[in-house]
C-alpha cells in the first residue's frame, strides 16, 4: 500500500469549508493509503504563539479531526514536537539546501512582506517540512496549489542528497487536492470561507452552536432574483448555499436546483441550516467526549512510539552517510 503524509497546523478555527473541502477528502485517503497524520506544532512557532493556547489548540485539533471521522485505526497520528528526529534531520537538510532556493519560496515572500521583523524559522521552515516528509519514505503528500512549491523543493533536496551520498530518500509526489466544492464566505460570496477571516459572520466554525449556525445561514448574502438557481457569476450567494447543501447531501447541484425550484430564499436557507446543524451537532458531541477522555493521549503515545522508531532508523542512516557521530 502506498504511503501518504499530511501535516495540520494548529492555528485558527476549522470551518465548514475545511470540512467539505479537506476533511471529507482525507476520509477518502485513509481508505486508500497507509496514512501518517501529524499536528505541525513546530511549524506554528515561526510566528509568536501563546504556549498554553498552542498546546490546547493542538489537542483540540486532533479531537475535532477524530470527531469528523478521521480513524485512528487507519492513520498513524502524532505530534511533530514529540519526535526529536524532525528537528535533527532538518539541520542536515539545511546544509544541503541553497539560500537561493529558500528565497524563491512564494509563501515566504508573502508572509515576510507583512512583518517588519520575521524569524529565521519563517525562512527555513520549508526544510523542516522536507524533513517531515523524507523521514517516512512516503509516496504522496496531499497539498493545495500554494504548498506544491514546498514539495517540489523537498524533491530537489532529496535528489541532491541521493546523488551526493547514495540512495537514501524516496522521492515524494505532490498529491494535489482534487477540485472539490469551494465553500465561499457567507457575507462576501466572492471570496473563499477562511478560518482567518476577520468577519466571523461569514464563516461557519465547526464548533459554532446551533443558534449561531442558523443565524449565520439565515443572514447569508443572496440577491434580488428570488430563484434557486446555480449561477456563480450573477447569483454567487445562493449558489454557495446550494454548494453547501449538495456537498453535505453528496448529490449533484442539478438535483438541488430541481428539488427547490419552487422554494423562496427563506425556506431554502432554513433547509440548509437544518442540514448543517444535523451534520455538525453529532461532531461537536463526539469532540467534547474526546476532549474529556484519555483517548487523544493514548493515540499520540502510540503515534510517538511508531514514528520515533521509523524516524530514528532513517536519521541514523543519514548520520552515517554524511559522516556524523563516532
Amino acid at each position: 500500500m502506498k504511503k501518504i503524509l499530511t501535516g495540520l497546523q494548529p492555528t485558527g478555527e476549522l470551518t465548514l469549508g475545511n470540512y467539505i473541502g479537506a476533511i471529507k477528502q482525507m476520509k477518502e485517503y485513509q481508505e486508500k493509503y497507509e496514512s501518517y497524520l501529524f499536528v505541525a506544532d513546530m511549524h506554528s512557532i515561526t510566528i509568536n504563539q501563546d504556549s498554553k493556547i498552542l498546546r490546547e489548540k493542538s489537542k483540540s485539533l486532533i479531537a475535532l479531526y477524530l470527531a469528523c471521522g478521521i480513524d485512528p485505526q487507519k492513520n498513524i497520528i502524532f505530534l511533530q514536537s514529540d519526535n526529536i528526529y524532525h528537528a535533527n534531520i532538518s539541520w542536515v537538510l539545511e546544509c544541503n539546501t541553497y539560500f537561493g532556493e529558500l528565497s524563491r519560496m512564494t509563501q515566504f515572500k508573502d508572509k515576510s512582506s507583512k512583518h517588519q521583523n520575521f524569524t529565521a524559522g519563517l525562512f527555513t521552515y520549508p526544510i523542516l517540512m522536507a524533513g517531515d516528509i523524507l523521514l517516512y519514505d512516503v509516496d504522496y503528500v496531499p497539498v493545495g496549489k500554494d504548498q506544491k512549491q514546498h514539495v517540489e523543493l523537498t524533491r530537489d533536496i532529496a535528489q541532491r542528497f541521493n546523488k551526493k551520498y547514495g540512495e537514501t530518500f524516496k522521492i515524494p509526489e505532490p498529491l494535489i487536492n482534487k477540485v472539490g466544492a469551494n465553500i465561499m464566505d457567507l457575507v462576501d460570496p466572492t471570496k473563499k470561507m477562511s478560518k482567518s477571516s476577520e468577519n466571523k459572520k461569514g464563516i461557519i466554525q465547526l464548533l459554532d452552536d446551533e443558534k449561531m449556525i442558523r443565524k449565520k445561514i439565515m443572514g447569508a448574502t443572496t440577491d434580488s432574483f428570488g430563484k434557486i438557481h446555480y449561477d456563480t457569476q450573477n447569483q454567487p450567494g445562493i449558489s454557495n448555499l446550494m454548494t453547501i447543501y449538495a456537498s453535505l447531501k453528496n448529490c449533484p447541484i442539478e438535483m438541488v436546483e430541481e428539488q427547490f425550484k419552487d422554494s423562496n430564499y427563506g425556506s431554502f436557507k432554513k433547509e440548509v441550516a437544518d442540514l448543517v446543524i444535523d451534520i455538525l451537532l453529532p461532531i461537536q458531541t463526539k469532540y467534547r467526549e474526546l476532549l474529556n477522555s484519555n483517548q487523544i493521549d493514548d493515540i499520540l503515545d502510540h503515534g510517538k512510539d511508531v514514528t520515533t522508531k521509523i524516524a530514528c532508523k532513517k536519521y541514523e542512516l543519514v548520520k552515517q552517510k554524511v559522516g556524523l557521530g563516532r
